[in-house]
């Protein structure tokens, strides 16, 4: 195996695997320096797209940048190399959140390069699921996925189930009347036509889905009150099969292991034939968000809540040209 340093064009093609990360409303907060003297990318949050309304703390652009961060690993180890990876908080330079050296080829790079197939076909799904029950081994072989990244997935049952579910109404009374949450979706979505084809970032009308009539699936209506010509209606899961991951401490460095072990589920999830989306309502208020934890436990801070099953693929979503979020340097 070549151990020349790669080209720019497959150093572009690596950050182009890496951007399509799901980020909160499609923002996509990053952008990549490559310095070719040291094979190393450095990953850096773009907080000109933060949302200080629904993410004041900046955590969901850290598990954004998580997310990006896992399939730039995932990527590299397909190229044949080794990413070895350190995450950098450095209080003087906030916006620093990782680097990503290509080393040689190391044990388990086998375990990232098995997910590669699905960092093009993974993608959110508004549509509804079927009632088809997930197999306990995927949900197991899904929770030692995040373990991997040093992250805990549950899937709540029972009174759990109840109480998340309750949770994320709550969010979505308050979100009607709140007039950060509303501003940030009319910042980050687009309903006309000339935005939504010319758009490279946000979440178009053709992907939100249809608006739910019926279920209990938490489906955020990224519509809001605007009409979108030609959006129906439909049932959603009557019993939806959610997931919670979940960190022990709750500093930035915990948010980026959330980012890369929620990434990690959803490319194995792809691969094991499921689809998926995100519920993080609750998690944008901070009293609904504490009761979300572990009831066995009591312990961790959850950080990401998906909603995962059998059912219709999503639609690709637009992405940044990797031009405006890569920078090579000798």
């Amino acid at each position: 195996m070549s151990r020349q340093a790669p080209s720019d064009e497959r150093v572009r093609d690596l950050v182009h695997d890496a951007a399509t990360a799901p980020s909160m409303h499609n923002a996509q907060p990053w952008r990549f320096r490559y310095v070719r003297r040291s094979r190393t990318f450095e990953m850096r949050a773009d907080f000109e797209r933060a949302m200080p309304r629904s993410d004041p703390r900046t955590r969901g652009l850290h598990i954004g940048c998580g997310a990006a961060l896992l399939n730039l690993r995932v990527a590299v180890a397909h190229e044949g190399w080794h990413p070895e990876t350190r995450l950098l908080h450095d209080p003087a330079d906030p916006a620093l959140l990782a680097s990503l050296r290509l080393t040689a080829p190391g044990h388990g790079d086998s375990d990232l390069d098995a997910l590669y197939p699905a960092i093009q076909e993974r993608h959110s799904s508004r549509f509804p699921f079927e009632e088809t029950e997930i197999p306990d081994a995927v949900r197991r072989a899904l929770a030692e996925a995040a373990s991997h990244e040093g992250a805990v997935l549950t899937f709540p049952t029972s009174w759990h189930l109840r109480e998340v579910l309750e949770a994320v109404q709550e969010a979505e009374a308050r979100n009607l009347t709140d007039r950060g949450s509303d501003q940030d979706l009319a910042d980050w979505t687009r309903i006309d036509a000339p935005s939504v084809n010319m758009a490279d970032d946000g979440v178009p009308d053709y992907a939100f889905g249809p608006r739910k009539h019926g279920g209990k699936a938490p489906m955020r209506d990224f519509a809001g009150s605007r009409q979108v010509a030609g959006r129906g209606t439909a049932n959603f899961e009557r019993a939806p099969q959610l997931a919670l991951v979940s960190t022990i401490h709750d500093r930035p460095e915990d948010w980026l292991r959330a980012g890369q072990a929620t990434e990690r589920v959803l490319l194995l999830a792809t691969l094991e034939g499921l689809s998926s989306s995100f519920a993080t309502q609750p998690l944008e208020w901070t009293d609904l968000r504490w009761p979300l934890r572990d009831p066995v436990t009591g312990a961790g801070y959850t950080q990401m809540l998906l909603r995962l099953g059998y059912g219709p693929k999503g639609p690709r979503t637009p992405r940044r040209p990797v031009s405006e979020v890569l920078d090579i340097q000798p």
